[in-house]
């Protein structure tokens, strides 16, 4: 049951990930801009028509490929978007020689990946993994490697760096020289350094906002989505508490008749195609009597306002008030956020 006021913030290892996630993208970004990387890729994706283009990974790893995956359409192909655990057995026939497979993971050694690469015979993978030497890393034709360090626990820093990576991956996918590709991720760092400032006001402001809240629901749309999976996954691995993340539009199919006093409903502003959607959500929500806020650079609350920044970097700073909210939340039911009880930092059983 959560408190009605926060005990303490414990600053353990997970609180310290989170903290350090500028210098992890300083750090990817300055890999990234080495010699040689912009044209190792360039030519890697031009050296065929690939027929397909196969996204995998396994939980923020997959959630992670939303933004990508939607830029890929944009540009006029017809990726297809799969866990690996179900790409392993449903999902092989996919694999021929005239596939791309984008595969993620964090470890590079989940059970699922190791099966995938330990299957693959015909398709070429590019592998997106923060760990050099990692199964993933070794076995794929090209590893784009996130130079975040290690983890402790709850997947933060080494998310916001994976995030870099596919969008500077989409970047010169979608034909940008160099310069631009680095340009158009380059403004990360400041943007987290931007939000993270005051953190512990807008923790304090957040346990505020949630206590007497047991139920937590993400919505949003496109890009957004990516956010609402990861934080839903990342609040539950981290304090225990229920969430759930799913679109904006599925939440009407239903979720929306439980609304009661004991949950609390995000709503991400997002894209600008799709803001007054989710804005006409939240009314509704709010109609009905239901505690709810928007999430972006609108918010009511400022914890929940995010800086102005670009699609392309949007997804990295949206993630960003969950993992507060994660914080909040432990302090609220007095424990430390991210401390694995029967979890394991990686998953190697399938």
């Amino acid at each position: 049951m959560l408190n009605a006021a926060p005990a303490p913030i414990i600053e353990g290892r997970y609180f310290q990930d989170i903290a350090a996630q500028p210098q992890a993208l300083r750090d990817t970004l300055a890999w990234l801009s080495q010699p040689g990387r912009w044209r190792e890729l360039r030519q890697f994706l031009g050296a065929r028509a690939w027929r397909r283009i196969v996204l995998t990974g396994m939980g923020s790893s997959f959630h992670g490929f939303h933004p990508l995956n939607l830029q890929l359409i944009a540009a006029g192909h017809a990726p297809v978007m799969m866990e690996t655990s179900e790409l392993i057995y449903y999902g092989l026939d996919l694999l021929d020689e005239h596939t791309l497979v984008i595969a993620a993971s964090q470890s590079g050694a989940s059970a699922e990946m190791v099966r995938l690469l330990e299957l693959n015979r015909r398709a070429t993978v590019i592998g997106v993994t923060n760990t050099a030497g990692s199964p993933l890393a070794r076995g794929a034709h090209l590893a784009l490697l996130a130079q975040a360090g290690a983890e402790y626990s709850v997947s933060c820093k080494t998310y916001v760096s994976g995030l870099l990576l596919l969008q500077w991956l989409a970047a010169v996918a979608g034909g940008n020289d160099e310069p631009r590709a680095i340009a158009q991720v380059q403004g990360a760092v400041d943007l987290v350094e931007q939000y993270l400032a005051g953190w512990r006001g807008k923790v304090e402001s957040l346990a505020e906002r949630l206590a007497g809240r047991r139920h937590l629901f993400l919505t949003g749309r496109g890009a957004s989505l990516a956010a609402v999976a990861t934080g839903a996954l990342i609040t539950k691995e981290a304090t225990h508490v229920h969430a759930e993340g799913m679109s904006s539009a599925a939440f009407r199919h239903g979720p929306l008749e439980m609304v009661n006093d004991s949950m609390w409903i995000g709503v991400y502003g997002g894209d600008a195609s799709t803001l007054a959607l989710n804005r006409r959500l939240l009314r509704d929500l709010a109609a009905a009597g239901a505690h709810c806020d928007e999430i972006g650079p609108a918010a009511t609350l400022p914890a929940l306002r995010l800086p102005e920044c670009s699609a392309a970097l949007r997804p990295i700073v949206e993630i960003l008030p969950v993992q507060l909210m994660t914080l909040a939340l432990a302090s609220l039911s007095g424990r430390e956020a991210g401390r694995f009880e029967r979890a394991t930092k990686i998953t190697d059983t399938e």
